[in-house]
């Protein structure tokens, strides 16, 4: 049996078995055996058959492999493995598989001879095939991804060593084959590096196979350590001496040594050049470097050279140039694709940069690395080895030989170096245990192991004690990258997998897409064709259906054609075909079915996303993005997404050479993360708080996506996170604090019953009335039970419980009160406040620090504008001790001290108060002084330090209640408000009391108040006569000061009107009126004085208070007092204006002449004073016992501007002086109005200037700046 077929013994043996089971128990065997004896004969015959098919071997003298040939079959003959380490050139490739034949082996089984690359793979098997003479597919076949020429009688398999991987599921011991060999094993892919630990396990249980290892001359001791220190038979290449040179680079930073290593490159060629003839290969790190470098040859040598890039992007017609006979001279630029895997052939000289893009995958960032580093020495010899093929060669290296020599003698494995996911789900497919304990040649990083579990956890494919998954076990069986797999699975759950697994074949594949340097713009405008803005697998997407569209209607010659002209590679193009095909036939055999109608882009993307959840990206700005776990990355410039790029996306790749960037990407909303990866979130939630419209307790949730903030700010219900916290915030604000209006009676009670004490601890502006809200909280949760976190939980138990416990959870003022203070605190703080006769509603607010702290008065707007503050100063009772102990401190210190303490002295002015009328501060500072002899002026008190709950906070309500305004200025609310309280005054209650036309008083006696009620409160109402130009009315006020102004001008406009005629007699009667109106004449027209003239006389007539006129009989006699006395009031009025007049025409002409600089600043002050005595309606507005005053005031003005010359100095002293005293009476104008005091001080400013400018004029009362300055603090305390 052991000669049988390798793949036929398993059955056999299985087989005999149950034969001696059978013959053991005694059963009858004889048609049993006959038939395993046909099978092992057939299975013989088959193998003779394989045996007298072998092909007659022919071996090339010249190659070195075939001189060692006897040695390599001893040692196939006496050894398991085989190690042979042959030099570039030496033959092992092509002439090993024919040894092995010679040896026996390939008749049970076939010789399966594997490769890194499918281009390697495709070509050896031709070549082998073509030396052995056969047709390629009889007894030489190979096999690659889409691509299966082996033949039943085939003796040789040439392979990718992915092809033997995958192999593995369907054949665990690997009986198609007598023999393997693995090519190419100092490479050390992760591929190679699975299949020798593989093989390490497999070959004890299989001793008929035999197993060689191929390596270029790199370290293949460590094979035969690996394989039991398996003999290595070392085998010479075909290859002529090679000189290295030194030619180290000058700078010493980054950016000078990347300049000097242009120069450098240069410098070796034209060095090369003197050499002799023969083609150049330049190793460089990238395809940047090749492009600068081949722009910068192009300038510098003649048009005879060649300068032909190489790169595994390149297209595949450009790859062809570089293996193309040719003549003069070629130089290839090439990346460290050109070391192992391509030769080049014609090289006869090589320059090293030695440095190579090394492609590392980084556990911590989880981004695929392609950092630019200094290569290995072993690295560095192969590229030495490329120039000794044809002739003696010379290799300059850019680097020094110190540098050499302190760089690693190998590579480091691609298992070090790589994301292990995909090796650890297929060994659990497998069965094989745990990576750790796996035999590779180099025990993967732990680190690397630990990220790969965690990869497979976050696709669903392993547990938490890394067991694969039902998930894990679907996506195993495809043959994509577990990422890949993962969104092929949620495809197919999402209805979009005709889609997606498009996207995902484009994924696997090289992108067909190309862009030729010298044809970019064309090659953008063709590609913008099937691009989509949105999305780069979109993109893929929609050109699969063009193409698919273009090779229905076209023939396979223009569809070519069609390619060329989209700039899209044809070879390509069939291969993403032959992956998606492979993929449908996959996903076919595993019960998939693809969706016949179109996905939409939200499915698709979910999708995608759950293969790449690790690659979501939240931009920063512009390009700019933040990915997981805080990373930076830039958006890849040749996305569609590039001119705009969306707030959120997911990317393909993150690849990271010179910086990090986000490849193939898409537009993806934030929340279908949420959806798509339930599993890797993290949520966080912060301020949970009841909320009293949804009357449960919500928290703010964020979820976090590896740092990202998926969702912020998200409001949810926080019961179903933190029941226990949730019942007692619910318990506390719904319940304690009352802010959930619920339908149960218990609630309303307990808040009308917290309502009326929190009022009372308002009131008294303490907090020791009620119990502490810890007690009402255990009141409640000693009554309800644990499940009981919100208002919809709380509705259900209540429900059941209020039908035998209705009182159960309410409160009572036996428990909420600590002391009964009900009864003071009522007194102390009423509820009213009775104000000129209206009863206005208070309230109390007990909110230190709060803009709205303290007593609140209740004010409607028809009551506005007949209050003043002064009304609110003394505040209600329980506040006026605090505030007369704030006002003694407000005092100045030396004040102050009189009155220490100030509890003290505030209690004993309490107990000695009678009433509370009066300004307050007056009677405090009256009641003071009683107590201590001190006297406090007035404008000792600081009303500015008192805290703010000591002055009343209006509120201004609409006869809806609605608040108007507020604020703890009354005189801000009335300027504001007060024309709209005017206007509804008049409204609502002057209407009736009105009267237009009046000629006489025959409307019987005004009262000076009347009481009406507008809005539910008792107002005053205010009637007065009004003047209107030539007409008397009869007007409703509702201030008390504006009716008695307006009364005023009123009654004298009646008293005007029964005099009119003697009143026009007036301006004839008094003497040279003529001139004065002349003199006048600048100041305003004739009209004005005229007028003027009349109201002053008619003033002076009717003298007194004209609004005490309240009834007809006074009317007629103050009329009748006034007529005999009319025209003498005139003449003297007239005298006075004469002498007014005649000096402000006099001064004037002073004015005119007063032109020197030095007089500027006088004539100014000097004008500004005459506009303010004689100016339009000034005899009437002069009070009667300064009208005779005028004009020597103004020929005081006048002397001042004849002196100015000789007395400048005095001069300004003295109109700094009178500057200092005007400015303080126009402050006090601006501030408050007039008042007789305010009046008495602008008057003695104007005998201040005849004392100081024309002291020989004399004044009319005693006048001095001391006298001044009294009256001004007398001012300031009023």
């Amino acid at each position: 049996m052991d000669d049988c077929r390798a793949r036929d013994i398993p059955a056999l043996r299985k087989r005999q078995q149950e034969v001696r089971r059978r013959m053991r128990r005694g059963r009858p065997v004889s048609r049993d055996l006959a038939a395993l004896e046909g099978a092992v004969e057939a299975s013989l015959a088959r193998v003779e058959a394989r045996r007298s098919s072998l092909p007659e071997l022919r071996y090339p003298a010249a190659l070195p492999v075939v001189a060692k040939r006897a040695v390599i079959l001893e040692a196939l003959a006496r050894s398991q493995v085989v190690v042979l380490c042959g030099a570039t050139g030496s033959g092992k490739t092509t002439q090993l598989p024919k040894i092995c034949l010679e040896a026996g082996r390939g008749v049970r089984g076939r010789i399966g001879h594997t490769q890194p690359r499918r281009l390697a793979a495709r070509t050896l098997a031709a070549r082998i095939a073509e030396e052995l003479d056969c047709p390629l597919g009889a007894q030489v076949g190979y096999k690659v991804r889409f691509h299966d020429r082996v033949g039943d009688g085939s003796h040789i398999k040439v392979m990718t060593d992915g092809i033997l991987l995958a192999e593995i599921q369907s054949d665990p011991e690997l009986r198609e084959y007598d023999t393997l060999i693995i090519d190419e094993a100092h490479e050390r892919s992760l591929n190679i590096d699975f299949l020798l630990g593989y093989l390490r396990r497999l070959l004890p249980r299989r001793p008929d196979l035999k197993l060689v290892i191929t390596s270029a001359t790199i370290d293949p001791e460590r094979f035969s350590r690996h394989f039991d220190d398996a003999p290595i038979i070392e085998v010479s290449g075909r290859t002529w001496p090679v000189e290295v040179r030194y030619r180290p680079l000058r700078g010493t930073d980054e950016e000078a040594r990347e300049r000097d290593r242009s120069q450098a490159i240069l410098d070796a060629i034209d060095e090369l050049a003197c050499e002799g003839p023969g083609d150049v290969l330049v190793f460089l790190p990238g395809e940047r470097a090749i492009r600068e470098t081949a722009e910068q040859l192009r300038k510098h040598h003649p048009a005879g050279t060649e300068i032909l890039p190489l790169y595994a992007r390149l297209s595949a017609a450009q790859q062809s140039r570089v293996f193309r006979e040719h003549r003069g001279r070629r130089i290839v630029l090439a990346t460290n694709v050109a070391e192992t895997s391509l030769t080049v052939p014609g090289i006869r000289y090589v320059v090293d940069t030695g440095l190579a893009r090394i492609s590392r995958y980084s556990y911590r960032s989880k981004v695929q690395r392609l950092p630019v580093e200094p290569v290995s020495r072993a690295s560095a010899d192969q590229r030495a080895g490329r120039c000794g093929r044809v002739a003696a060669g010379i290799c300059i290296r850019l680097y020094s030989e110190e540098e050499y020599l302190a760089r690693p003698a190998f590579t480091e494995a691609e298992i070090r170096r790589t994301s292990l996911a995909a090796v650890i789900l297929q060994m659990a497919l497998l069965g094989l245990g745990e990576i750790e304990d796996f035999p590779f040649v180099d025990a993967p990083d732990s680190r690397f192991v630990r990220d790969g579990y965690k990869l497979l956890q976050e696709l669903d494919a392993v547990d938490g004690r890394h067991k694969l998954t039902a998930l894990g076990r679907q996506l195993a069986r495809l043959p994509v990258d577990p990422r890949l797999g993962r969104m092929i699975l949620s495809a197919s759950e999402r209805h979009c997998l005709t889609e997606v697994m498009v996207i995902v074949a484009a994924l696997e594949t090289a992108d067909p897409r190309e862009r030729p340097l010298d044809k970019a713009a064309a090659a953008d405008a063709r590609h913008a064709l099937f691009s989509d803005p949105r999305s780069d697998f979109m993109t893929f997407l929609k050109l699969w259906r063009l193409f698919h569209e273009q090779a229905r209607q076209l023939s396979q010659n223009r569809l070519r054609k069609w390619c060329r002209e989209h700039f899209l590679s044809w070879i390509r193009m069939r291969e993403w075909i032959d992956v998606h095909r492979q993929l449908r036939e996959r996903v076919a055999s595993m019960g998939m079915e693809c969706n016949s109608g179109e996905a939409d882009y939200r499915s698709i993307h979910c999708a995608l996303l759950s293969g790449l959840p690790g690659n979501v990206a939240q931009r920063i700005e512009g390009c700019e993005y933040r990915g997981a776990r805080n990373l930076k990355f830039r958006l890849f410039p040749g996305s569609v997404l590039a001119g705009k790029p969306p707030r959120w996306l997911v990317a393909a790749e993150l690849v990271e050479t010179g910086r990090r960037y986000l490849r193939t990407a898409a537009a993806i909303e934030p929340q279908w993360v949420e959806a798509v990866a339930p599993h890797l979130l993290k949520r966080s939630h912060a301020d949970p708080h009841w909320e009293k419209k949804r009357a449960c307790v919500i928290a703010t949730e964020r979820v976090t996506l590896y740092g990202l903030p998926v969702v912020s700010g998200r409001k949810v219900d926080y019961s179903r996170i933190d029941p226990r916290l949730s019942r007692e915030l619910f318990i506390r604000h719904a319940l304690v604090r009352g802010e959930w209006r619920g339908p149960a009676a218990f609630l309303e009670h307990n808040r009308r019953l917290l309502e009326e004490l929190d009022l009372l601890e308002s009131k008294s502006r303490r907090r020791d009335l009620l119990v502490d809200e810890e007690v009402l909280y255990r009141f409640f949760d000693e009554r309800i039970p644990e499940e009981v976190c919100d208002a919809r939980r709380f509705r259900r138990w209540w429900k059941k419980t209020a039908e035998q416990q209705s009182e159960l959870l309410k409160l009572s003022r036996a428990l909420l009160m600590q002391h009964d203070a009900k009864q003071l605190i009522t007194e102390r703080f009423p509820d009213f406040m009775d104000v000129r006769g209206m009863r206005l509603a208070l309230a109390y607010r007990f909110a230190p620090g709060d803009p709205e702290d303290g007593l609140h008065v209740r004010l409607p707007l028809a009551a506005l504008n007949q209050v003043r503050a002064e009304d609110f100063e003394w505040l209600v009772p329980g506040l006026l001790r605090e505030k007369f102990i704030h006002l003694i401190k407000s005092l100045p210190k030396p004040l102050r001290r009189h009155f220490v303490p100030a509890p003290d002295y505030a209690d004993a002015c309490l107990q000695a108060l009678e009433e509370r009328k009066g300004p307050l501060t007056e009677t405090l500072a009256g009641m003071l002084q009683h107590m201590t002899g001190i006297s406090v002026p007035g404008d000792a008190w600081r009303r500015e330090r008192l805290p703010a709950h000591l002055e009343p906070f209006f509120e201004l309500i609409d006869s809806d209640g609605r608040r108007l305004g507020a604020g703890r200025e009354l005189r801000r609310l009335q300027a504001d408000f007060g024309h709209r309280a005017r206007d509804g005054f008049v409204r609502s209650v002057a209407a009736g009391f009105e009267r237009e036309g009046i000629r006489e008083w025959d409307f019987g006696t005004l009262p000076e108040r009347v009481e009406v009620e507008s809005d539910g409160v008792a107002l005053g109402a205010y009637p007065a006569l009004v003047g209107t130009g030539d007409e008397v009315a009869l007007r409703m006020f509702d201030d008390p000061g504006q009716a008695r102004e307006a009364h005023r001008a009123g009654v004298l406009a009646l008293f005007r009107r029964r005099c009119g005629r003697l009143l026009r007699d007036v301006p004839r009667t008094v003497p040279e009126f003529d001139r004065q109106l002349l003199w006048f004449s600048p100041v305003a027209d004739a009209e004005a004085l005229r007028s003027d003239l009349e109201q002053a006389a008619l003033q002076a007539a009717f003298p007194g208070d004209a609004g005490e006129v309240r009834d007809a009989q006074t009317f007629e006699r103050r009329l009748e007092e006034g007529r005999r006395c009319l025209m003498e009031r005139a003449l003297h009025i007239g005298r006075c204006s004469f002498e007014a007049l005649q000096a402000f025409h006099e001064l004037g002409r002073c004015l005119r002449g007063a032109v020197t600089p030095q007089m500027l600043a006088a004539t100014a002050e000097v004008r500004a004073q005459a506009e303010a005595l004689i100016y339009p309606g000034f005899l009437a507005a002069t009070p009667p016992q300064w009208l005779p005053h005028l004009g020597r005031y103004l020929r005081a003005a006048a002397r001042r501007l004849d002196k100015l010359p000789g007395r400048l100095q005095r001069e300004r002293e003295s109109a700094a002086t009178v500057r200092r005293y005007r400015s303080l009476y126009e402050e006090a104008l601006a501030r408050g109005g007039s008042s007789p005091e305010l009046d008495e001080y602008r008057w003695l400013i104007e005998e201040l200037r005849v004392s100081l400018f024309a002291q020989e004029l004399g004044t009319a009362v005693k006048v001095s700046p001391q006298r001044l300055d009294r009256l001004w603090q007398k001012l300031r305390a009023a």
